[in-house]
């Protein structure tokens, strides 16, 4: 503040903000504004996942190539059946969705007990084709292995598909199939001839 000589007072304005200071306003607008809507986008996705999920339609096992010892613990190797309709999972917040096919058996040890046998990405850019599975006698790409040894012989086991949504921005939400299917392995090792 400062006076003229009628003794009059007024503001004397400064100089002009700096190229920094201006640019330091215009960054930190920015990453608001993108924060922003970050938060829609993430709050758009609310409830999608819980209410729209992948229709399974068949998920079975095709076969059982072997149940055998393999390094002190039992391991089976099989094949199975997958029909799914993944496109009402998508929408615009949704970059992929990570399958697993998961076999769950129990042992006296362990009341539950869940490995994972197959998994696949699948992402929007894919296009609405890639969304819809209906493939027969896929090779699971990892053994069914109890690390116990000896506990797959004569057990119930299940098949579920599970999933796990990742949007674009927005929590992770894992959900599974209601649609499941249960074989018996047998009682003996066995091998599948081709």
């Amino acid at each position: 503040q400062t006076h003229d000589n009628n003794n009059n007072y007024y503001y004397k304005i400064s100089a002009m903000h700096t190229v920094w200071v201006r640019l330091n306003a215009v960054t930190f607008y920015a990453l608001s504004v993108l924060l922003g809507l970050s938060v829609l986008a993430a709050i758009s996705k609310i409830g999608h996942s819980s209410r729209n999920a992948p229709v399974v339609t068949k998920l079975e096992l095709n076969t059982l190539r072997s149940l055998k010892a393999h390094g002190g613990v039992d391991r089976a190797l099989l094949s199975f059946d997958l029909h799914a309709d993944l496109r009402p999972a998508f929408h615009w917040n949704i970059k992929q969705i990570f399958l697993t096919v998961v076999a769950t058996y129990e042992t006296k040890r362990n009341p539950v007990n869940q490995v994972v046998l197959w998994d696949k990405i699948v992402e929007a850019v894919d296009g609405p084709e890639k969304m819809v599975f209906k493939e027969d006698n896929i090779y699971c790409k990892y053994a069914l292995i109890d690390q116990r040894g000896g506990g797959l012989r004569g057990k119930d086991v299940t098949l579920s598909l599970v999933w796990d949504h990742m949007p674009l921005t927005g929590l992770l939400h894992m959900d599974k199939s209601v649609y499941n299917s249960t074989f018996t392995l047998p009682d003996s090792y066995a091998v599948k001839r081709q």
